[in-house]
């Protein structure tokens, strides 16, 4: 089983696996038991954010697109306390991007980001929310921090979002976003550790690739079972 724990610190020397070319008689189409799972899109990881990821925004339109073939869409967004855990801020002589050990584990420190009721923490005005169902909010715990939509960083604590689909029927994940190689690969994981199908649309994400990080992330997804996909393998 994957060691999560080691996840941004373990050198992995493998090629990030490369997504196949999709003909039109090939292309997924949507149905009631698929959810679009847009990740974190909010101010602060868009251009002029605490912690901006590089071209951001190009993945608004993308995920706009998208909507529209999905009947299930599902938000999720960064919502994190003033000085939480995670924050180089909150300990004296770090600075952000260092590691430290916390009691889940190695914690990257960022940048304060995403904080409850702030401008930052907002979902860009441009994402089109009209068909979303759901937000699921992570990060609000001070001590402890959440990448993934479902399971918390003790890997103890869940968010609920399993539960949902679950019970909703939903079986398959097409997951979008902000980071490619944090929020969007522990979300990815997590899900096909609960047993959903799950498919990264790699245009529709962006990564922030610190240290090596994307290509270490999508190694990891592949070894999960993760199927990573462009968005015209989409039919829209």
């Amino acid at each position: 089983m994957l060691d999560r724990r080691s996840f941004l610190s373990t050198a992995i020397c493998a090629t990030a696996f490369a997504p196949a070319r999709v003909l039109a008689a090939d292309k997924i189409t949507p149905d009631d038991k698929s959810v679009l799972v847009v990740v974190d899109v909010q101010n602060c990881f868009l251009p002029g954010g605490s912690l901006a990821v590089k071209d951001g925004e190009k993945v608004i339109p993308v995920i706009n697109r998208l909507s529209k073939a999905f009947a299930n869409v599902v938000l999720t967004q960064d919502w994190h306390t003033p000085g939480h855990i995670s924050f180089a801020s909150s300990h004296a002589g770090k600075k952000p991007f260092d590691v430290v050990r916390l009691p889940y584990g190695d914690q990257v420190l960022w940048p304060d980001h995403c904080v409850q009721g702030t401008d930052g923490a907002a979902l860009s005005k441009d994402l089109d929310v009209s068909k979303a169902q759901l937000v699921i909010r992570k990060g609000f715990h001070a001590d402890v921090d959440s990448y993934s939509a479902l399971l918390e960083a003790d890997k103890k604590t869940n968010t609920g979002l399993s539960g949902y689909l679950k019970e909703r029927g939903i079986s398959k994940l097409f997951i979008t976003g902000l980071a490619t190689d944090f929020c969007v690969a522990w979300t990815a994981i997590d899900a096909r550790m609960a047993g959903f199908d799950v498919y990264v649309i790699e245009d529709a994400c962006r990564g922030i690739d610190a240290q090596g990080s994307l290509m270490k992330s999508w190694d990891a997804m592949n070894k999960a079972g993760v199927k990573k996909i462009q968005s015209d393998a989409i039919a829209a």
